[in-house]
């Protein structure tokens, strides 16, 4: 739902070391009107079985810029056999305590009104990618 004056996001997310969507991952988004205003939580949301948000809250016009707040922590700690199978796959520490070296994650970026932003999330245990989707 995209007009002149308002931008729209979307996002999914795939956990690259098993090369499948990541389901139930809770994700915020927040807004803000210019680079000097406070945060403004709009909603919570979280991942489908295709990893996809698909009821994320319209931005509000004036939204300069955006931020997907990804709670990775507990999908990790549920997801223990993704991180066993990253750890053999590679010479790589284990996991701190909380499950996840990345427990979450947070992606900032910059919105222009009247486009749409996709921004997917490439997970795995030891890092992450992001880019602007179609």
């Amino acid at each position: 739902m995209s007009t002149e004056t308002t931008a729209s996001v979307s996002t999914h997310i795939l956990d690259t070391s098993v090369g499948r969507p990541a389901a139930s991952v809770v994700v915020s988004l927040s807004a803000r009107g210019g680079g000097r205003e406070p945060w403004v939580v709009l909603g919570r949301s979280a991942t489908d079985a295709d990893g996809r948000c698909k009821d994320l809250p319209a931005l509000p016009e004036g939204t300069t810029h955006v931020r997907l707040d990804f709670e990775t922590e507990a999908y990790f700690h549920t997801h223990t056999h993704t991180q066993k199978q990253a750890e053999a796959q590679q010479d790589a520490p284990a996991p701190r305590d909380s499950g996840a070296f990345f427990p979450e994650v947070a992606i900032t970026f910059a919105v222009t009104p009247g486009e749409h932003f996709h921004v997917p999330l490439l997970l795995n245990p030891f890092g992450y990618s992001v880019y602007r989707g179609s």
